[in-house]
């Protein structure tokens, strides 16, 4: 497993659920509790709307995006993930802004249409097809909206115990290509990849590299 840069995935084996609320079992938090700093770098330019969090974990994007007047729909596997992102909703007076919701997206997915989906580092060291179910996002996305797909480019520097996961890692344009949506309904704004830096406890500072997808819908006519 990844850690702790795997956000909250849904996978489709029968120990998925297991599997996830091990991982949320293993410490009192698991993330943060700040915003991706892509989404929050995404987010403004966009009409504020209704959002898809895919993979919610605790909560951190789901209560970011609330704050800013999107309703929003987030959606985790786990109970314990869905417990903590709850009660920081609750905390922050935003209960009523987030709807969240168990599910393993490999059989069921939220209903409605969406203005904006996010998906952030929903990768999985356990079988997971997550092309379908980013296809099947895309079908709930408004025209107009946007799809934002985040992941990492590869493991960890000197990460080895993912050597044999490495097929899980792709570029952007693999992602787009493998998406297949139609060019006279989608459009790319950006393809990239970019730098963060990480600090991880009992361990020096280093750069991580992240792909960036984001897709718009086109308007009708």
């Amino acid at each position: 497993m990844v850690r702790p840069s795997l956000k909250g995935e849904v996978v489709s084996t029968p120990d998925a659920k297991e599997h996830w609320e091990q991982h949320y079992g293993e410490r009192e938090r698991v993330w943060s509790g700040r915003v991706n700093a892509r989404l929050a770098e995404v987010a403004p330019d966009l009409p504020i709307g209704r959002a898809l969090d895919l993979g919610c974990g605790e909560g951190a994007d789901a209560v970011w995006l609330a704050q800013r007047g999107w309703d929003v729909v987030a959606v985790d596997i786990s109970d314990t993930a869905l417990q903590r992102a709850r009660a920081a909703a609750e905390e922050r007076g935003l209960a009523d802004r987030i709807d969240f919701q168990q599910h393993d997206l490999s059989e069921t997915f939220p209903n409605g249409e969406f203005d904006l989906v996010s998906a952030h580092f929903f990768h999985s060291t356990v079988p997971l097809d997550r092309i379908r179910i980013f296809r099947r996002a895309a079908e709930a996305i408004r025209p107009g909206g946007t799809m934002l797909i985040v992941d990492h480019s590869g493991p960890p520097p000197g990460e080895s115990k993912l050597d044999h996961h490495r097929d899980m890692f792709v570029s952007p344009e693999e992602v787009v290509a493998a998406l297949n949506l139609p060019d006279a309904e989608w459009e790319p704004a950006q393809t990239k990849v970019v730098e963060r830096e990480v600090n991880w406890p009992d361990r020096e500072p280093f750069i991580w590299h992240d792909n960036v997808i984001l897709l718009r819908r086109r308007r009708s006519g």
